[in-house]
């Protein structure tokens, strides 16, 4: 981009959030960020737990489906 990477990229945007924002807005939106992160990891390894049971229900079913085959 223009032949700036990436670090120089990250200055210039936060001097242009800071210039636009103020510096108290600039806590604020830190803390904002903070908790959207936060918020996306647990809903992220919520979704993985819900997976991982689905899994184990869907192997679990597989293997008695297995076994009363076996019986009859």
């Amino acid at each position: 981009m223009f032949g700036l990477g990436p670090s120089e990229v990250i200055i210039i945007l936060t001097v242009v959030v800071v210039f636009f924002f103020g510096g108290e807005k600039m806590s604020e939106l830190a803390k904002g960020l903070g908790r959207f992160t936060g918020e996306f990891k647990k809903g992220r390894s919520e979704i993985e737990e819900e997976i991982k049971k689905a899994e184990k229900e869907l192997k679990s079913d597989g293997q008695d489906g297995q076994q009363d085959g076996e019986q009859k």
